[in-house]
């Protein structure tokens, strides 16, 4: 049979099915092979927080989204093309998201009576006329996978395991993605149980072969790889990539680091990815609770490594009593949150902005700490290192809010050259640097107000160190009123006289009246939304914080220059809430908080309706 191979420019496939499915390592595989492919991509990973809910029911659904295409892109997509449904569950709870005239991939052996009624389907959707403005394709995905491996010593629920792997083939033939970085994986992963490994390469191939020969699919897609700067590229997480970033800061600051954390959704892989890489001198160590994680790091940290504790918003909580002893021992110390759904225990899968203001303000006393934000999975990398410059060399522990849809999130990355990596080392004090040869702990660089870090048992630099109030130089325990308004003042001062970059603003005519501000993860949709504006011949600017403390030195000006300011936030406007008040700018607020990222589509109607309303 010759099949039609149609040229597509993108496409968005949505892998769903019981948590127990493995559709989270079906779409990392199908990613995998679409990055080496060369195509552009980004994905979204939805999971329930339960280990194991019920099987065949709606809270039990787990879902991959991957979007790939020829040319640059931004989010993993508002709707799917595709969607491959394991069981009647993972249709209904994804049917709303597809658009009319969506691929639908039913294992048709999973729509039995009992799993249709789990889900409140009275009939199957197959079998009657609701799905007609979709184009089913009814495929026994389990019986097939069974059939392949009847050849291998297996139970028959064994082989049905691997009905996934058959699912991953017959997307890898319907949208040519390469074969052989998958059997390479399997092999691997399964290299102690080689029958298992022949079995889910049996089932991949032959997922594959159906698709040659069935005639349920008489098409094939091909989508030709991206035109992307010149250079080495990997696919990556923005937890792999602030892992790196860390172990890079720790390279170009010449300190070990140390990671003091406790494990929690969905920060965990940090530690995981950290813990890989001890021929770079990394020490981590799992505590036994978040405060002990966070003792431990500023407790390195006063001993001269570079102090890192990862953790998400419950935990931010409970480590804000050390973070506040980081600001008046003037140590660094980075603290890395990859905010969640809360509040309390929340949605620790789903994705929020809402830990800005307890970054910002969630300690006791007057306590400032810059705050920095990635704004994508790879620029977690960059993030981490500049996290860390703050750190070093103003001595002061650091917020890097990152998120879940960051964390999970995978798009390709240039792996940079290592020669251009900014040098962020700092001398350590040596020698006593007062006017009659004592050492004053607390004597203030001029420029960047930092005081000097000493490595315990440095001989005649012997100093006293603690949560009480200091005196200025000295370091004495202090309860002078006058004193303690001084070291306030002090260490406001120089969090407020950190060096970051100007905002820049993306205005190409610059006639637009209307500005887009963003900060964190909404970048990818804020920005391909102004695209969709500008193609439509609308005039629009777009800026976005990376800094969010202290904000860049001419964050009024550009507010100011524009008629309107429109700011989406995943929370119920935190930042929108600081500028205006710091600003006395009329901010316009859009905020969703539903676990999700924002949607291009969405968001470019919310723009033009701030257009249109002058």
């Amino acid at each position: 049979m010759t099949k039609q191979v149609q040229q597509l420019d993108r496409v968005i496939i949505r892998f769903a099915g019981d948590s127990g499915d493995g559709m989270q390592l079906t779409g990392d595989r199908f990613t995998a092979g679409t990055a080496e492919f060369g195509n552009d991509l980004s994905t979204l990973p939805n999971f329930p927080a339960e280990i194991r809910a019920p099987a065949g029911t709606l809270p039990g659904v787990s879902s991959f989204q991957l979007h790939f295409a020829d040319h640059d892109i931004l989010t993993p997509g508002d709707a799917p093309n595709v969607l491959v449904a394991m069981n009647p569950a993972a249709l209904k709870a994804n049917l709303g998201d597809l658009p009319r005239g969506a691929d639908i991939i039913a294992n048709t052996d999973e729509f039995t009576k009992r799993n249709l009624q789990k889900v409140g389907y009275a009939a199957s959707p197959l079998d009657d006329d609701s799905l007609s403005e979709w184009r089913v394709h009814a495929v026994p995905l389990t019986s097939l996978t069974v059939r392949a491996l009847e050849g291998f010593d297996l139970s028959k629920k064994d082989a049905e395991r691997s009905k996934n792997m058959f699912a991953l083939g017959l997307l890898s033939w319907l949208y040519h993605r390469p074969t052989e970085h998958t059997i390479s994986f399997l092999e691997q992963k399964f290299a102690k149980k080689p029958e298992i490994a022949k079995a889910n390469i049996a089932a991949f191939q032959a997922g594959w072969n159906y698709g040659e020969t069935t005639e349920s699919f008489s098409v094939s897609y091909e989508v030709k790889p991206a035109r992307l700067t010149p250079g080495v590229y990997r696919n990556i997480s923005g937890n792999q990539a602030l892992a790196y970033g860390l172990i890079a800061a720790s390279v170009q600051s010449k300190l070990p680091l140390f990671l003091g954390s406790y494990p929690i959704t969905p920060a965990s892989d940090i530690l995981h990815e950290l813990s890989r890489h001890k021929e770079f001198g990394i020490r981590t160590f799992q505590a036994e609770d978040e405060i002990a994680g966070v003792g431990a790091a500023l407790g390195a940290a006063f001993g001269g490594a570079l102090g890192v504790t990862t953790t998400s918003g419950p935990g931010v909580a409970l480590k804000a009593e050390t973070v506040g002893l980081a600001v008046t021992t003037e140590l660094p110390l980075i603290v890395v949150d990859v905010q969640r759904a809360g509040p309390s225990t929340g949605m620790p899968t789903k994705t929020e902005q809402t830990d800005l203001l307890m970054a910002l303000f969630g300690r006791n006393g007057e306590s400032p700490v810059p705050v920095v934000a990635p704004m994508s999975p790879s620029d977690c990398f960059d993030a981490a290192i500049e996290a860390a410059r703050i750190a070093v060399k103003y001595r002061t522990p650091v917020m890097l809010l990152s998120d879940g849809y960051l964390a999970n999130g995978s798009e390709p990355w240039r792996l940079p050259d290592v020669s251009e990596l900014p040098d962020i080392s700092q001398e350590f004090t040596t020698a006593p640097n007062g006017a009659d040869g004592e050492f004053l702990p607390f004597k203030r660089d001029p420029d960047t107000l930092a005081r000097p870090w000493a490595i315990p048992g440095t001989a005649g630099l012997e100093h006293r160190i603690g949560g009480i109030e200091k005196a200025d130089g000295t370091g004495n325990i202090s309860y002078d009123p006058n004193n303690h308004d001084l070291m306030v003042r002090t260490r406001a001062a120089k969090i407020n006289g950190i060096d970051v970059p100007e905002l820049d603003v993306d205005d190409p005519d610059g006639d637009a009246r209307v500005l887009v501000l963003g900060w964190g993860s909404t970048y990818g949709p804020i920005a391909a939304a102004v695209r969709r504006i500008r193609k439509s011949g609308g005039k629009i600017a777009q800026a976005h914080l990376r800094h969010l403390n202290p904000l860049p030195a001419n964050t009024g000006d550009v507010l100011r220059h524009y008629d309107k300011v429109l700011l989406p936030e995943i929370n119920l406007g935190q930042l929108a809430l600081l500028l205006r008040a710091r600003y006395l700018v009329d901010i316009i607020s859009y905020n969703r908080v539903r676990g999700l990222p924002f949607k291009a589509e969405e968001l470019a109607g919310v723009i033009q309706d701030v257009i249109d309303s002058d």
